[in-house]
């Protein structure tokens, strides 16, 4: 089953239920979505890009779960929405990492960023990187040391 824009659907939900505004591009080429989020005379621009993880049944335990692949864009302001499944049917995520820019490195085989573990129970936050999970990482996407946490 091909959900590959499930995910991003997610996201943008989740965005604007937190007082976010969405653009969609009219291409999917790029970044999936801008978001934007005014808070007084501030306003904070985000650049997205979405991958959902889908682990199947054998999916078996790893110290760290994340991305590793191409990214279509990159920009010192965006945000890396890491969309967590339990399972690959699933109809909600169990986790949205949502990390830096500084968070993705780049590797011979693209980019990575692996921020989770998996293990018997799932995917679940790395120590480390928990600032930038779910709701705490949703509200840090508005501050002004969002893009260079995570260094």
């Amino acid at each position: 089953m091909i959900r590959d824009q499930f995910a991003e659907m997610y996201v943008a939900g989740v965005l604007a239920d937190a007082g976010w505004n969405i653009y969609l591009p009219h291409r999917d080429v790029g970044f999936d979505m801008i978001a934007t989020f005014a808070s007084g005379d501030d306003i904070a621009i985000r650049p997205v890009q979405v991958k959902g993880l889908y682990p199947t049944a054998e999916k078996t335990e790893k110290a760290v779960y994340g991305y590793v692949g191409k990214l279509s864009a990159l920009h010192p302001e965006m945000v890396l929405c890491l969309v967590y499944f339990p399972t690959s049917l699933s109809r909600s995520p169990r986790h949205i990492a949502w990390m830096p820019r500084p968070a993705i490195k780049q590797t011979s085989r693209g980019y990575r960023c692996q921020p989770a573990k998996y293990d018997g129970e799932g995917p679940s936050p790395r120590p480390k990187f928990e600032p930038f999970f779910d709701d705490a990482g949703l509200a840090a996407l508005c501050s002004q040391g969002f893009s260079s946490a995570a260094d």
